[in-house]
């Protein structure tokens, strides 16, 4: 082999073991794995004896009950990191550890009624510790929801202030580069950083190099 294969066979190896090492090659599903992932998160939520919305910085939970329950029949618990709702004398309907923190003294809960009053519900608002985070379910033995593919109606995005936002839209980034098993944004910009000086210093071996 002549010096000039040898030194690049060595770059190659090198490329390699950078690419394990910062893990740039992972697999990406198929467009049907995919699809089976988001029908069946769809059949999981659907299955929930309550349905749930949030935005960045709170949550909130529709439980329907029957349309004559009145409010003194409703048991509602909150507390930091726990959850407890349903009726009097009965299984609660939802109850569970939460995920994250909740500020209870910024969470509440009412009763209300369908148009035609034959059904009502157990209308329940988390307000978040952290403003930065979404969740993937509403209690921790619940079935998650892929939070890489979650998308802010732009008009919440453009209320935060400038600085607010780009946290936000950086958050919403490294967790999609997370799941996907690659480097999030400041991983990113240690692997240029080194990548730099590897350059520079070609006679060093960076084979071993890990981001932390």
């Amino acid at each position: 082999m002549s010096a000039a294969e040898e030194s690049s066979q060595q770059t190659l190896g090198k490329r390699r073991s950078y690419k394990e090492a910062f893990g740039m090659d992972p697999k990406e599903p198929t467009p049907e794995e995919e699809a089976a992932a988001r029908e069946k998160e769809r059949q999981e939520q659907e299955a929930l004896p309550y349905k749930w919305t949030q935005t960045i910085g709170d949550l909130d939970v529709s439980i329907p009950v029957p349309g004559n329950i009145k409010g003194r029949d409703v048991v509602v618990e909150l507390k930091r990191n726990y959850i407890s709702a349903g009726i009097k004398g009965q299984e609660p309907i939802l109850k569970g550890d939460l995920p994250h923190a909740i500020r209870v003294d910024e969470s509440t809960w009412t009763l209300t009624s369908s148009a035609k009053g034959d059904q009502k519900f157990i209308e329940i608002h988390l307000d978040k510790v952290n403003k930065m985070e979404w969740w993937a379910h509403v209690v921790t033995e619940a079935p998650k929801i892929d939070v890489t593919k979650i998308v802010p109606e732009t008009s919440k995005l453009s209320d935060l202030d400038g600085e607010t936002r780009s946290m936000v839209e950086k958050m919403m980034y490294d967790q999609r580069q997370k799941e996907l098993g690659l480097p999030t944004s400041d991983e990113q910009k240690k692997m240029e950083i080194l990548k730099k000086f590897q350059e520079q210093h070609p006679e060093m071996d960076f084979s071993k190099a890990k981001i932390n």
